[in-house]
């Protein structure tokens, strides 16, 4: 082939699946040649059974879609040695965005046309698929840190232990001086926050400091915990237990999903008729 639209489908595959220019030499150019011969073909198909959708879409200059269009334009002048490369100069390249956008547009409508999901759908949904909106218990935490460096005396690693120890013994019966003392003394950039690491879930941290926040109560302070950084103390400020979540909290989300999923559905399958009729 050698239209237009198949170098710019070329040229789109290559991007996609590989991030750069389709290329001869590519070890994988024939998976790039088929997904091109597979989304113009596609594309035609749409297009020449939709005249009308089409004409629908040029006449009605959606706002919307024409402003990707300016930013796609855009984009692609940056490579213009791709484009010339692959034989494709600017006004090529608009025929075959205007072709891609139809077609988008068309899909939409087609889409548009699926069974709307109801109350019922989303609430069994949610009822099957609780585990999905669990939300697992998060800690909120600070911590001070004191690096091991056998470069520097005071990170030489008994004397950083020595270190850590007394201002653990600062910390005893005094919680409320431990922003000041991570602010102070930690070697973390969260010093600059008072050691604040936020509201974290099980296996965020480096597995002993994750073990010894995970055992605290809310407001105690651990011990000296030894991670592959250096030495820490762990406040645990707050617990948020694990919880589920509401099928209220969760319905929008829902119901997005499940549009999105039954609107691809019935585009899927009024493709698959387009085929039908064509063979």
């Amino acid at each position: 082939m050698s239209c237009p639209e198949w170098r710019y489908h070329l040229l789109r595959a290559a991007s996609e699946r590989f991030q750069t220019a389709p290329a001869l030499s590519m070890p994988n150019v024939w998976q790039v040649e088929r997904l091109a011969r597979k989304t113009l073909a596609l594309e035609n198909q749409v297009l020449a059974t939709q005249k009308r959708e089409t004409r629908r879409f040029q006449n009605r200059n959606s706002l919307r879609q024409w402003q990707r269009f300016g930013n796609v334009m855009t984009t692609m002048r940056r490579f213009s040695s791709d484009l010339e490369n692959n034989g494709l100069d600017e006004n090529t390249l608009q025929l075959a965005l205007r072709r891609e956008l139809i077609f988008d547009a068309v899909m939409q409508q087609v889409g548009a046309r699926a069974e709307a999901i109801t109350a019922v759908d989303e609430q069994l949904f949610y009822e099957l698929q609780r585990d999905r909106f669990a939300r697992p218990e998060r800690r909120t935490a600070r911590h001070i840190l004191l690096t091991i460096n056998a470069e520097f005396a005071e990170n030489q690693r008994d004397v950083a232990l020595e270190r850590i120890e007394r201002i653990a013994a600062q910390l005893q019966g005094q919680v409320e001086q431990f922003g000041t003392l991570a602010s102070q003394h930690s070697e973390c950039p969260t010093a600059m926050q008072q050691g604040q690491l936020g509201t974290l879930p099980r296996g965020q941290l480096y597995p002993a400091l994750d073990a010894a926040l995970f055992a605290l109560a809310e407001g105690e302070i651990s011990g000296v915990v030894e991670s592959e950084l250096g030495f820490h103390l762990l406040l645990c400020e707050q617990i948020e237990p694990a919880e589920l979540m509401t099928f209220a909290q969760v319905q929008p989300q829902i119901h997005v999903l499940l549009q999105t999923r039954r609107q691809r559905e019935y585009q899927k399958s009024w493709l698959a008729q387009l085929s039908e009729t064509k063979a």
